[in-house]
């Protein structure tokens, strides 16, 4: 049955990809504005007597029409055989995300040397196109026992007209199933935007789980010659790992933080300021509901990020 819904989102994704690629605005949040206003104008007309019952059969209708199609388009992708078990088996180890926490800052070091800074000596993006470009062709090259989906090789990145909200919300980036665009934060600091770009190229793909996406985000960005998608990457993977281990041993992450080179000192500073002017309710609001999303959909809540480190470590081996 799931094998199914994987075939037809291959042909639903593509399809609406050269339906909707062409368009330079993101047509998906032009469609959600739509329906908003559609939903507030039901919601009100409910409050009318006159036209009460025919209100309610029409809010019924879409919230069940709106299901329906989300689930045939994307949510019984949940379902797909997990990465996990495509991997070698064994435990994870705190020694071992120890020792891949040291090499990941090794190559960030190295890495951030390569890549373009501003006058103020924080990390910054020149070309976003040959990054989205470099991307594409980075889905060709995933290692086939853990991917066997097709890549349409068709740049549907697209910038969120939300961009504002999403800055006080804490999302990078989204993928609306129902364009199969993906769209990302164009506020947000240099080092999110090459990772939230191949991430949600993940979803594009067709991996609905949050980590598993992170992950192959992670085998897209890791090995490629565009050094910005690179250090992002590595950036990501580090501070992954570091989460991970702070609560086992946070001398160990404060030995790793103070060993940053000053460049990505620079960059998390920036990253951090960034975050802390963007922090209030609408943040903590969109963190519980993401979270309740996440759990419902069978995976780790929001916060919870082993389940990529797992990953991480089991395709290391």
């Amino acid at each position: 049955m799931i094998s199914f819904f994987e075939g037809f989102f291959e042909i639903q994704k593509k399809g609406h990809q050269l339906l909707f690629s062409w368009i330079p605005f993101s047509f998906g949040d032009v469609l959600y504005v739509l329906l908003g206003i559609f939903l507030l104008y039901i919601i009100i007309n409910c409050f009318k007597q006159k036209s009460r019952n025919t209100s309610l059969k029409q809010l019924l209708v879409l919230f069940n029409l709106f299901y329906f199609i989300y689930q045939v388009f994307w949510g019984m992708l949940y379902f797909q055989t997990p990465i996990i078990e495509k991997l070698p088996k064994g435990e994870v180890t705190l020694h071992q995300r120890k020792k891949l926490a040291l090499r990941y800052l090794e190559k960030c070091k190295a890495t951030r040397k390569l890549v373009n800074q501003d006058t103020k000596g924080i990390f910054i993006i020149t070309d976003l196109k040959s990054i989205q470009k470099e991307i594409l062709l980075q889905q060709e090259k995933l290692p086939k026992y853990i991917s066997d989906k097709k890549s349409t090789q068709i740049n549907d990145f697209k910038p969120s007209l939300f961009k504002n909200v999403m800055s006080f919300t804490g999302i990078l980036g989204y993928y609306n199933p129902f364009t199969a665009e993906a769209q990302y934060n164009s506020e947000l600091p240099s080092t999110f935007l090459p990772f939230t770009s191949a991430h949600e190229s993940s979803h594009q793909l067709g991996f609905a789980r949050e980590q598993e996406a992170n992950f192959i985000g992670y085998l897209i960005g890791v090995n490629s010659k565009n050094t910005a998608l690179r250090y992002s990457t590595e950036y990501f993977t580090l501070k992954s790992l570091l989460n991970s281990i702070i609560e086992e041993d946070p001398a160990f992450v404060k030995t790793a933080l103070n060993n940053y080179s000053q460049e990505m000192k620079r960059d998390r500073r920036y990253e951090r300021s960034f975050i802390y002017s963007h922090q209030g309710w609408l943040d903590d609001f969109f963190g519980f509901t993401n979270n309740l999303f996440l759990k419902s959909n069978q995976q780790e809540g929001a916060v919870t990020y082993s389940y990529f480190i797992d990953l991480l470590v089991h395709y290391e081996k």
